[in-house]
Formats: structure tokens, sequence, C-alpha cells
């Protein structure tokens, strides 16, 4: 609009000539011609210079462009779209509908060809030969009754653990009445972190929703039978019928059927590890979340003005009573092989020594391994997730160490523990069944390994020939330290209790 004005009033105000105009603006003489010639006709219909001015500004330059033909959509082009959509209507009726191309893949073919074309043209075109127009669908507002309803779903979280990063499966509840999220982390989204996400959920608000809301994800859905119907997995059946909860499936791709969860799991990922994904066990990244969610959940929310805390504890008194946790785990019987260790999914387990050859129980949860014989507790080891692991307690080949002392050096019992690899190379190196002997004496009085780093320490200060394994021991004393054998500890309370032992040796000096 301004361009136009300015071609008018350099004409007929300035005296310039339309050759000149051209030049200065940069314009075409024949945009000039038509702006000028325009103005002039409203003037000879005998309008003043200021009507004429206000009818040639009050419309825009309009331009048609339906005889304009496409440069790059060529017939050439169209063709090669329509037969690649063609390609996707027939695998869409041979029920390969999830491998037809994508538009982004047509884009794709279409460089390969050989031709040169955008993407917002490619999706323009096809957009164009849908035969019926996409329809906008219209959602339902619900009022959820307090403790009717809780909402479940799985999210995928990167941490870096012990400086090597890892990902997670975030399990997180959210109530359909208060809001209220519940989140825990683990290694795998399966079957045995399903079950107890739940009995964890359910311990932690001390009562039972009447139902619960799934998608159609793999630990909760068996299989589909016909178009709509879903048959529960056994997990999920067990669960229901401990705690007496009804459950509904969600329709395929129909995310807003749970929508409190799908934006919680968003959510609680952001505001938990948005600015701290940086940890040195799994159990201080779920810490940390349990801490983020206290956050949020006294966080006032804009629809109510009161935080999810407030409304859950008035919906607290709507729940079912909560009645004891299901008891769930995977069942094995293991053969214990020559190197006293069990296989279980590529990777390996220590046992004691005495069990070589001998068949034990297995009870398998989502973080540890708990390991049995003739119904005696045996071991207890954290779960690995790579392949090919060991996971070794040094405390289980001791008497096969008495006997043979030359293993211990290179053996890896020894070289993963690293605080007792330190002392061993640097004061037990000449006498290996002295070192064995203070390995009986600790195990047996139950003292963790930094407590005896501790030890040593203390001698250490006192001049290098003093550490020996008859002043270790007698330092240390007949009572058991607080701490709990490595090859015995549960993942929460072996955390707490190295808390603890920290603190002891710090205290020790």
């Amino acid at each position: 609009m301004y361009t136009k004005q300015e071609i008018i009033l350099r004409s007929h105000r300035d005296g310039s000539s339309r050759r000149q105009i051209s030049r200065e603006l940069a314009i075409s003489r024949k945009t000039v011609s038509k702006y000028i010639d325009q103005y002039d006709l409203l003037l000879d219909s005998g309008k003043t210079h200021s009507e004429a001015l206000s009818v040639c500004l009050s419309e825009a330059p309009t331009y048609n462009s339906n005889t304009r033909s496409k440069i790059r959509l060529t017939q050439e082009v169209q063709s090669a779209i329509d037969l690649l959509l063609e390609q996707n209507q027939k695998k869409r009726a041979s029920g390969l509908s999830k491998q037809q191309l994508k538009k982004i893949d047509i884009l794709a073919s279409l460089h390969q060809q050989g031709f040169d074309i955008g993407y917002t043209t490619v999706c323009n075109y096809i957009r164009g030969k849908e035969t019926f127009p996409r329809e906008q669908e219209a959602f339902i507002r619900q009022v959820i009754e307090p403790g009717s309803s809780c909402e479940f779903d799985w999210g995928e979280v990167k941490l870096t653990i012990s400086g090597r990063q890892c990902k997670f499966q975030l399990a997180v509840f959210t109530s359909g009445y208060s809001n209220y999220r519940y989140s825990l982390l683990f290694d795998r989204q399966d079957t045995l972190a399903f079950v107890e996400s739940h009995v964890a959920f359910f311990s932690f608000t001390g009562g039972i929703y009447r139902e619960m809301v799934y998608d159609n994800m793999r630990v909760a859905v068996s299989k589909f039978v016909g178009k709509y119907e879903k048959e529960p997995t056994r997990a999920l059946l067990d669960l229901r019928g401990h705690y007496q909860f009804g459950h509904r499936f969600c329709n395929a791709y129909k995310g807003n059927e749970k929508g409190h969860v799908e934006r919680s799991v968003e959510h609680v990922r952001r505001k938990a590890f948005g600015l701290k994904d940086n940890f040195t066990t799994l159990q201080e990244a779920n810490n940390h979340l349990l801490t983020a969610l206290k956050k949020i959940n006294n966080t006032k929310q804009q629809l109510t003005g009161k935080s999810a805390n407030e409304m859950f504890t008035e919906e607290k008194e709507h729940l079912i009573k909560h009645t004891e946790p299901l008891a769930f785990s995977d069942y094995e019987q293991l053969r214990v092989d020559k190197y006293a260790t069990i296989s279980y999914r590529t990777n390996r387990y220590s046992v004691s020594d005495k069990l070589v050859g001998k068949f034990v129980d297995v009870k398998i949860y989502s973080s540890k391994l708990k390991v049995f014989y003739d119904n005696k507790f045996v071991a207890c080891h954290e779960r690995a997730y790579g392949k090919h692991q060991w996971v070794i307690a040094i405390e289980h080949y001791l008497d096969t160490f008495k006997r043979k002392p030359g293993a211990l050096p290179g053996s890896l019992a020894l070289t993963s523990r690293k605080q007792l690899k330190r002392i061993y190379d640097s004061w037990f190196t000449d006498a290996s069944r002295d070192f064995i002997e203070l390995l009986h004496y600790c195990h047996q009085n139950q003292i963790e390994d930094i407590h005896l780093a501790a030890t040593v320490e203390r001698l250490t200060n006192k001049g290098k020939d003093n550490v020996t394994s008859e002043k270790l021991i007698a330092l240390l004393g007949n009572k058991p330290s607080a701490g709990i054998n490595s090859s015995h500890k549960l993942t929460q309370t072996g955390y707490l209790a190295k808390n603890h032992l920290i603190q002891t040796a710090q205290l020790m000096g």
C-alpha cells in the first residue's frame, strides 16, 4: 500500500515520469502505469485528488494466479506421487498399514528420482487428493467422583548413573479427581515392574481406586478379542483379584481417554529430571523423583485453586480400604555351575561355593534376585540388566580361597570390590592367607568394606608396618558393625546403611 501511494504521489505531486519512478522504486513500468492509470480514471470521473487517492488506497493490490502454471509440481511429479499413494493403498488392503510411506518418505523417494520439489508442495498435493475431508473430533467433558478413577502409563527417561547414560522406564499414576501423582523408576517396562509399581502405589496411598485406566500396553493387554475387546494379562488379573479394583482399556491411538496421565508423564519427567539427570545409583534417582513429586503435588492447581495434596486428602476417605500387599515374583529353579554362580538371562550371580552342582530356587523381582536352597535363604543380588555380566560377592568364595589362596589376587570376586582390592594391593600382596582370614572375620561380624577401609586408614596414620590382619581384627572388635553384608542387602536398605557407615567412618577420623 505504501508503494502504491508513493507511485501516485511522485507522478502527480513531483511530476516524475513513469520511467523514472520505475527506475527509482525498482518496480516494473507496467505496474507503475497500472496504478497511475487507475488514479487518472478516478480524477476524470469528477472525484477530487483526496477522494481519488482514498479510493486507490482502500484495497490492497491483487494478483490473478489462476492462469499461472506450476513450476515444480509438474505432471510428471504428480504421476510419481500418485503411484506411491497407490502403493500405500495396496499395503493397507494387505494388512501392512504400519509399513506404508509417510509424506516425508514420499518426498525422499521423489528426491531419489531426481525431482526438485519441497515438502510443503508434496503435503498440499496429497491433502488435495483426499476424497473425504478430515472431520474434527468432539470431546465430552467428564465429571470424576473422588476415588473413582486412577490412570497409569509408562514414560521413558534417560539418566546418567555413575557416569553412564542409561534408559529407564517411568511408571506414573495420576488420580482422575485430585490429579495427585505418584511415580517410580524401573530398569525395564516388564511384568515385574508393572506389578511392583502397583503394589508400591497402593501401599503409599493406603487405599484402592474403584477403577484403573490403561492404554494397550503389552504388560496389561494379553491379546485383542475382536475389534474393540481386549483380554487382560495374568499379572493384571492377579492385581485386580487381590486389590478388588475394576479396569478399563483405552481405544487404540486415543491417548486423550487417559489425558491426565498422558500429561503427567511429560510433566513429571520435565520437573524431576529437567535440571538434574546425573546420579550415583538408581535408588538416589528414585529418592530425587519422590522429592520432586512432593513439590508437584503441593503446587496450587489453576482450575480448583487447591493443591493435589489437599484434594487427595479429601479423596482418601473415598478409597477402598487397603489390603495386604500382593506378593508377586517370578520363580525359577537353576543349577549352580562350577564357578558357584547361577545364570539368569545371560547374567551370572554368585552363591555359596558349597552349592556347586546343586539346584537352587530363585525368586526374581524387578530390582533383585533372592536365592534359596532347601527352603533356606542363601543370597540376594541386585539385578543386572546388561548382557553377560557377573555379579559376584567375595564372601561366597571364602572357603575355596582358604584352599586356593593363589587364586585370590586375580579373581573377579576381589577386583569387583575396589576398596578390598586397594587394601590387598597395599598391604597383603605377600600375605594372602592373612587377608582371607580377615575377610572371614568381616563376613562373620557383618563388617562393611567402608568400615574396614576406615580402620586401615587409622592404622596407616601410625606407620606402614602397623597394618596387619591381627591388629585390624583387634581394632574392629567383636561387635558387629552397623553395616549389612553386601551379598544380602536390599537396594534401599543397603543404600541407607551405606550412608550410615560413611558418617560413622567420618566421625572415627
